[in-house]
């Protein structure tokens, strides 16, 4: 399978260490219309309101101050979470802290006024946050127990939401980089969103006071999630580096998102999680947040027309990559189990591009395997030698596999190229789904039978149109040995039927066989005059002839050398059938008819001489045809016995062994026998109308010799 480390290596760009959230600065996202009129709605003049009055020292310098304040508080939007970041000697662990709503404040001494209230939280003074619940509650006292006008509880209330307002971008602001914030703060502000959500709880039991507008509830924790969306689209948008050469814009932005999300939840997991309330579930709130922003902008992607790379690119993302490298990592499979964060296209989308794939893959390898056959072809038709490996020729192609396209003067082998196209093409379905690797292998199995077809085609009509050229035979060596890498290949990469591989692998059987036929048609020619002088001699000198045969079969067997081990064997087993059969035909000719017993004993004894010789050298030579052996010594027999009876056991015996032997055979043989009566003869003839029950044999021999 392939892993998203293999992405992450050597990318540039990404300088955060690993378990680290480095959110990037940028401009606080807007509040939405309806956000906006409500918080006025509640406070219309929050800040006139909570204006000091003009009588108040150092005003000018105060204002200053709070607009100093709001500038940084800008610039910091952003949180940047650090690894290892050293901790203040006076600081307490936020682990020591205990982060629990109260009940309900306990205030010594009258309350601040509303305008230290407003200092206090511009520095930044989250302890206050009691005592503004508590002027909440007195307001609402207030308003109960009557005799204070409506137009001063409404004063009294906007007071109240604008310091709600204050402490609410406090809170916020703290949460949005909660490990930049000191663990005492930090807890504080997970204490008031507790707190909150308790007052949301009592608030809507009871009644509200027709003067006072409802502002409850306010829903804090949930504005806390807004903010992790925030969060999560700031980082997942955060513009990658450049990508490097030969990487695209959306791998690069698939990159980054898939990076960042995995290295910002081990964050969540390890740091925060042991710090957040339970009731925050901050571990699926982050996950969910960065889920659905992954998700929605792998849904736009989806919608425009892709290139074939990127297609498979987000297929590699959405069914391999994002579940099984991010969700189901080491660190985040057990965090995320009950989260059902599910896939991040719908079904029916994926369906669409494994379908689009699925095209793109199969029309690609059937171009390049076709621009490979090309390029090959023009090899052998431009009369170039083909390289030696290991003392064997072997067929070469420019091609550069790793690109998939034509480069010259870069070679490899045709059947290498071919299947580790496909190869490559399986590969990458494989790495989507197994389910999409089954579906592309029957599909590139039919393109690797066309593929064999043109081969084979290709071939037979270089043979034919090329017979001149210097480099003719070897180069005809080099695709014969090319069979062998096309077999043992196949065989070990699919896994199908027995039958199936026959009819895929049938057209290289042909062009093997053509080719053999090629490479031994001009010894069998030098061979033809040679056999011929057993007849015209009439057997006289059997001896002699037989080893002039063989010294021309041995002075041509080097420049076979350069076929492999398996098909050079397999060219001296087409040798020795072609030595039987010839010697056969000789017999056949019916120009040899011997009167006497002594007469057919003494050339059983030179057949004898010469099946030894034939059958000696050709398996000194690598022929491994041991069904040959008994071809002519078991028709020396025949020509030797005298006995009727034996000759019928002897033909009988013969037929079992090479079904293919004839009447017509027989006869040719039997003919030699000038002493055998006619109807003897035809005695012996009916012994091949049993039926032995010997299935046709699966090399021919005598379906190879015509007689008259």
């Amino acid at each position: 399978m392939l892993k998203m480390v293999t992405f992450f290596q050597g990318f540039p760009g990404q300088q955060s260490v690993p378990g680290t959230l480095n959110f990037a600065v940028s401009p606080q996202k807007p509040r939405s219309t309806s956000e906006a009129e409500s918080e006025t709605s509640m406070s219309e003049a929050s800040s006139e309101d909570l204006m000091p009055s003009p009588e108040a020292p150092d005003g000018e310098e105060e204002s200053a101050k709070k607009k100093e304040k709001k500038s940084k508080g800008l610039a910091n939007m952003f949180s940047v979470f650090t690894k290892g970041k050293k901790k203040k000697k006076d600081q307490p662990r936020l682990s020591d802290l205990e982060v629990q709503p109260k009940p309900r404040p306990e205030l010594d001494g009258p309350l601040p006024t509303v305008e230290e209230l407003k200092e206090a939280l511009e520095h930044g003074r989250l302890e206050v946050a009691w005592q503004v619940l508590a002027l909440e509650r007195q307001l609402e006292a207030a308003a109960a127990a009557g005799g204070m006008s409506n137009e001063e509880l409404v004063w009294r209330q906007s007071k109240v939401e604008a310091l709600y307002v204050l402490l609410c971008d406090q809170v916020l602001g703290v949460l949005r980089r909660p490990l930049e914030a000191a663990p005492e703060r930090l807890s504080q502000a997970l204490a008031v969103v507790s707190q909150e959500e308790l007052e949301d709880r009592r608030a809507s039991g009871g009644p509200l006071a027709a003067a006072l507008e409802a502002t409850r509830p306010r829903r804090w924790l949930q504005r806390w999630r807004g903010v992790v969306a925030e969060v999560a689209a700031e980082r997942l948008d955060a513009q990658p580096a450049t990508a490097p050469e030969g990487r695209s814009e959306a791998e690069s932005r698939f990159l980054h998102m898939g990076r960042t999300m995995k290295e910002d939840l081990e964050v969540v997991v390890e740091r925060l999680k042991p710090l957040f309330p339970d009731e925050f579930n901050v571990v699926r709130t982050y996950a969910e947040s960065y889920h659905y922003h992954f998700a929605s902008h792998l849904c736009a992607l989806a919608q425009f027309e892709l290139c074939e790379r990127d297609t498979y690119l987000l297929l590699l993302w959405v069914q391999n990559l994002y579940p099984n490298d991010i969700l189901n990592s080491q660190k985040l499979a057990q965090e995320l189990q009950g989260v059902g964060l599910g896939s991040l296209l719908p079904p029916k989308q994926i369906r669409l591009l494994e379908a689009m794939f699925l095209s793109n893959e199969v029309t690609s390898v059937k171009q390049l395997m076709a621009r490979a056959l090309e390029l090959e072809s023009q090899r052998w038709t431009q009369d170039v030698a083909p390289q030696s490996l290991d003392g064997h020729c072997h067929s070469e192609l420019a091609i550069d596999i790793l690109q998939a396209q034509p480069r010259a003067g870069c070679y490899a082998m045709l059947t290498h190229c071919s299947l580790q196209i496909i190869s490559q093409g399986q590969t990458k379905a494989e790495n989507i789904t197994s389910d999409v690797g089954m579906q592309i292998k029957q599909l590139l199995l039919v393109e690797l039978a066309a593929l064999l077809r043109s081969y084979q085609r290709a071939f037979d009509e270089f043979l034919e149109k090329s017979k001149l050229l210097r480099n003719y035979r070897v180069n005809i060596m080099a695709n014969i040995n090319n069979c062998l890498f096309f077999w043992t290949s196949v065989e070990q990469k699919w896994q199908i039927s027995h039958d199936s591989l026959n009819r895929l692998l049938e057209p290289l059987k042909d062009l093997k066989a053509h080719g053999f036929d090629t490479l031994l048609q001009s010894l069998f020619l030098d061979l033809k005059p040679l056999f011929k002088k057993f007849t015209q001699t009439r057997w006289a000198n059997p001896v002699e002839t037989l080893e002039e045969i063989i010294t021309t079969v041995s002075s041509s067997l080097p420049e076979f050398s350069e076929l492999q081990d398996c098909f050079r064997e397999e060219l001296m087993e087409t040798v020795h059938l072609h030595l039987v059969k010839e010697y056969i035909i000789r017999l056949c000719k019916r120009r040899l008819v011997l009167k006497t017993a002594e007469q057919q004993q003494q050339l059983a004894r030179h057949i004898l001489a010469n099946a030894d010789a034939i059958q000696g050298f050709c398996t000194e030579n690598g022929s491994t045809a041991t069904w040959l052996h008994r071809a002519l010594p078991m028709i020396a027999e025949i020509i030797r016995l005298q006995d009727s009876s034996a000759i019928k056991i002897e033909v009988a015996t013969y037929a079992t062994w090479y079904p293919d032997f004839s009447k017509g055979h027989l006869n040719a043989i039997l003919a030699i026998k000038g002493n055998l009566p006619s109807s003897e003869v035809r005695s012996i003839r009916n012994i091949l109308d049993i039926n032995t029950g010997v299935q046709e044999p699966p090399r021919p021999l005598f379906s190879l010799i015509k007689v008259t």
